[in-house]
């Protein structure tokens, strides 16, 4: 079973960017596209950006031109480079691995981790 364990999450200012890591256990890591899914008080979970085995990237239109995902297979790891933060990024950030690397579906294939919370406020 792949676990994964998000990090980089914090309290930040309109405006200002975090990065945010999750590291995957297993060796399989580098097979799937990886997500980055939020899902903020009451709202259901969303995927916000993604990333294939070969780079290719994804982003739902409401952070696009502000997040960058990124991955590192040699590491098991995978990014989110949030900039320009508004306050409706304010949600809690998982990752997974998904069978859709598109935005809008999601066929994720593990348990979800903890999560990182990013507060956006002033």
């Amino acid at each position: 079973q792949v676990q994964f364990v998000e990090s980089g999450g914090g309290l930040v200012q309109p405006g200002g960017s975090l990065r945010l890591s999750c590291a995957a256990s297993g060796s399989i890591f580098s097979r799937y596209a990886m997500g980055w899914y939020r899902q903020a008080p009451g709202k259901q979970r969303e995927k916000v950006a993604t990333v294939t085995s070969g780079g290719s990237t994804n982003y739902a239109d409401s952070v696009k031109g502000r997040f960058t995902i990124s991955r590192d297979n040699a590491k098991n790891t995978v990014y989110l480079q949030m900039n320009s933060l508004k306050p409706e990024d304010t949600a809690v950030y998982y990752c997974n691995a998904d069978l859709i690397p598109t935005i809008g579906r999601s066929w994720s294939l593990y348990s979800w981790g903890q999560g990182t919370q990013v507060t956006v406020s002033s």
